[in-house]
């Protein structure tokens, strides 16, 4: 029906999303239905680790979502290579009789464009305005949807007459003024002429006079019984109708040797070779078409004997660990004096020095001249942002991707570049201990835990601290004052923050870093920025912007505790980005953890 990038099936458009097409609203359906063969796997140990830690060990894979060729006759079966859709909403309006019934009723006709796909629509064969000709169908504009991640069609029958109904008569949509705003939106039903205006829709007597949530999910053919939340209506194309649960891990260096690396890399294109000589033809292949540089490093009966031992250990099944225990592997290597195992053609990075006038505050920087992102969708959320991946009291809160138990999740893999700065821990410590952080720290916890009890969670669980709410602030400054510097826009700039307060394995760092899935991700600018002398003058600009909010005196002032918010003095004006960018969803951020502010002059952590 149309096409979309494959990474923005991962985070704008995956199972249970409504994709907008030109003439049409379709919604992706679960991966009960994708076609498994046509999704070619990622081997990534760590993150299916991970991943089965969240969904259960019966995960089996990571997987690209399918790809069509352009290529190909668009009336052969090869052409349907894709990610199945359905239609949704099922109500559509014509253009211009007002005509609102659902799209398999008999009132509307498909009409099809193989050729041109995004000319695909539906038309209103007997509209009574068309003068003879077909008039075109659009989708209602109107969903029903609630937090539990159900989705359902707008209920006009019951909304015109306020009530459960047995009439299903014609329904006509129309509009009484000039604007769009929902008192000029009105649904009348045909012969008895009754009408009600889409603004009782909305608000509090909304709650009154809508049905209760079905539990639906779409995209499964499922529904769930008992749903306890309150249905609400979102309009079609809202951005809070569909929200990605993702876990993301960076392939580093792992194996005892570089073959294991290459054989790692490699494996779904060697894994079948069934002997030694079968495999010298494959890594011949390989060579040809080269997608491995390093192929001539490896010699066959290494690389079959690292084979060998990869297929012997895989009958074990991996020990399903933490999104905290997977963060630990990359910070031993990000902090290794020599940054890290060179040699492996998807991880590079060098140590450089610390900007001199920030010595006593960072422990060390490293240029991370070439890394590769896997990212897995694990589920999604509708209505509120999942500011968890799974919580212990909320699981039920994020949508499945199947009916049953899941056997594989969608992934995708980028490549890019970035900086990775550590800090202190002695400078750290001594910051933590001062009178003023422990007075944010109280204030901040509030807000974390009215937050938390207004969603049913347990209100003290999952606090990260100051030492993240501090990292976490001054790497969206970063992030910000890097977009202006390195070409790259703000939302490709990406962050990882590594914090741990365990006094025999502490962690303090963030890793800044691009991620695309073309060359636009190492295009190098990024990597020059993180060079002493351009750092210092970088984060020197960050802290003094930081000073002043636009927002000020309210941006400074602002009390998480009252209400039930996650930030304290930060705002769209000095420390939100883009919520692809931040790993918290705006989450945990306090300018004053870094510089005086209006309201807080004695809780910073640089001078």
């Amino acid at each position: 029906m149309g096409s979309v990038r494959p990474s923005q099936l991962l985070w704008t458009y995956g199972p249970g999303a409504l994709v907008d097409l030109p003439n049409l609203s379709v919604l992706t359906m679960g991966l009960d239905h994708w076609q498994a063969g046509l999704c070619t796997e990622i081997a990534e140990p760590r993150l299916l680790a991970a991943v089965r830690h969240e969904l259960g060990p019966q995960v089996q894979s990571l997987r690209r979502p399918p790809v069509g060729d352009d290529n190909v006759d668009p009336l052969s079966p090869e052409a349907l290579r894709g990610v199945p859709v359905r239609p949704f909403p099922r109500w559509l309006r014509c253009v211009k009789c007002g005509l609102l019934a659902e799209y398999d009723s008999g009132l509307f006709e498909l009409a099809p464009d193989r050729y041109r796909p995004e000319r695909t629509r539906f038309v209103h064969p007997n509209c009574e305005k068309g003068k003879g000709k077909k008039s075109d169908a659009v989708p209602a504009r109107f969903l029903l949807a609630c937090s539990n991640g159900h989705l359902d069609d707008f209920p006009w029958h019951w909304f015109v007459h306020g009530g459960p109904t047995a009439c299903r008569g014609t329904l006509r949509f129309f509009e009484s003024g000039a604007s769009l705003q929902t008192e000029n939106l009105w649904v009348r039903r045909d012969g008895c002429g009754q009408a009600r205006s889409m603004v009782h829709a909305f608000g509090g007597e909304g709650k009154e006079t809508l049905p209760a949530c079905r539990g639906r999910h779409p995209h499964l053919d499922a529904f769930e019984k008992d749903c306890a939340e309150q249905a609400r209506p979102v309009i079609l194309g809202a951005t809070n109708a569909w929200f990605p649960v993702t876990l993301s891990a960076l392939a580093i260096p792992t194996g005892d040797a570089p073959v294991e690396q290459f054989v790692q890399e490699a494996w779904e294109d060697i894994k079948d070779a069934e002997d030694l000589g079968e495999l010298r033809g494959v890594l011949k292949q390989l060579k040809r078409q080269a997608r491995y540089p390093d192929i001539d490093r490896y010699a066959p009966e290494d690389v079959w004997e690292a084979v060998r031992r990869r297929v012997a250990g895989e009958s074990q099944e991996a020990r399903p660990v933490t999104e905290e225990e997977m963060k630990r592997p990359e910070w031993e290597v990000l902090i290794a004096p020599d940054g890290g195992d060179n040699d492996w053609p998807h991880f590079m990075a060098e140590a450089c020095d610390v900007p001199s006038e920030y010595a006593g505050k960072l422990g060390a920087v490293s240029l991370v001249k070439r890394l590769r992102e896997v990212n897995a969708l694990l589920g999604f959320t509708r209505v509120d942002s999942p500011e968890e991946v799974f919580d212990e009291n909320g699981k039920e809160r994020v949508a499945r991707l199947t009916k049953g138990r899941t056997p594989w999740v969608p992934a995708n893999e980028v490549h890019g570049e970035g900086v990775f700065i550590r800090f202190d821990e002695e400078a750290l410590r001594a910051w933590l201990d001062r009178a003023a952080v422990r007075r944010r720290d109280a204030r901040l916890f509030e807000g974390h835990k009215g937050w938390r009890a207004s969603r049913k969670l347990n209100p003290e669980a999952r606090y990260p601290g100051m030492r993240y709410a501090m990292l976490h602030t001054l790497s969206h400054l970063l992030i910000r004052e890097f977009a202006l510097e390195c070409g790259y826009n703000a939302a490709s700039i990406r962050e990882r923050i590594y914090s741990n307060d365990d006094e025999s394995a502490p962690m303090a760092g963030v890793l800044l870093y691009t991620a695309a899935a073309d060359s636009d991700g190492t295009l190098g600018g990024l990597v020059e920025l993180g060079k002493p002398e351009n750092l210092g003058r970088i984060i020197r600009q960050a802290l003094r912007r930081s000073h002043v909010c636009s927002s000020d005196p309210l941006c400074s002032e602002h009390d998480p505790g009252k209400d039930r918010s996650l930030h304290s003095a930060s705002c769209h004006a000095c420390g939100f980005v883009a919520e692809t960018s931040c790993e918290r969803g705006n989450r945990y951020l306090d300018r004053a953890l870094l510089v005086p502010t209006f309201e807080c002059r004695d809780a910073g952590f640089f001078e």
